[in-house]
């Protein structure tokens, strides 16, 4: 089910299952099509279980964004679990007036059972394409047992880490000083441009209230800069 607010359709994804098990493959294709609006979210925080027999879980999501639409993914936080293999191939394909904004937050694990950076491996890709030109292509290959966790681990010992993505009227009047204002001592968070007028925010929080708190305020003021309000997501935010 879902609902209209502001303008535009408000979904969330539900995994059927209670989270990513070794061997799992799940496959999304999402189209906007010219003049939509859409909103996607997960109604709880997706999780990645202990793999068991080795296999990674693999999920493989496709988004493309026609002429005047405009797309909002902001999900729950992705959770790893001690043990867990798991691999994200993330696909965006934006029309030169497709509008997007892109969240996503990746924890270090189940903090409060005492699993941070516990898993044994993450791999994490986006490609992003405007008019079928690749403007970012990123490479995760996340690791506890080697130096790939050294960046995450500098600011905070249990850092979640969140990006955004924006593209469109979410990126036109872009609102630099207020997202600079964030920074605090639970945030260490930057901002840059990209080819096609895109903005990328790149951000580590001390907590788990301190990465949710974030999204909230960078949503909010990011959608006041495109001089409209957030949709309604029907769960967190306001």
């Amino acid at each position: 089910g879902g609902h209209v607010d502001h303008g535009q359709l408000v979904l969330s994804i539900v995994n059927p299952t209670a989270g990513f098990f070794d061997g799992d493959h799940l496959e999304t294709d999402v189209h906007v099509a010219a003049g939509a609006r859409l909103v996607l979210s997960t109604p709880s925080a997706s999780r990645v279980y202990r793999t068991r027999s080795g296999a990674a879980a693999v999920n493989s999501q496709k988004f493309h964004v026609e002429e005047d639409a405009s797309l909002e993914w902001i999900p729950e936080p992705f959770i790893p679990h001690a043990g867990a293999r798991y691999q994200q191939r993330t696909k965006i394909e934006l029309h030169l007036a497709a509008t997007l904004l892109f969240f996503d937050w990746i924890a270090p694990g189940r903090v409060a059972m005492g699993e941070v950076f516990a898993y044994e491996h993450l791999r994490w890709e986006l490609d992003l394409t405007l008019d079928g030109k690749l403007v970012a292509r990123e490479r995760y290959d996340l690791r506890p047992g080697d130096h790939s966790l050294e960046a995450l681990r500098a600011r905070f010992p249990a850092a979640h880490y969140i990006s955004v993505h924006a593209a469109g009227t979410m990126a036109a009047d872009w609102p630099a000083e207020r997202l600079d204002k964030l920074n605090d001592d639970g945030v260490y968070l930057g901002h840059g441009p990209l080819t096609g007028g895109i903005q990328v925010v790149r951000a580590l929080c001390r907590d788990s209230l301190s990465a949710r708190k974030l999204m909230e305020s960078m949503r909010t003021i990011l959608y006041s800069a495109a001089g409209t309000k957030p949709p309604a997501l029907g769960r967190i935010f306001c």
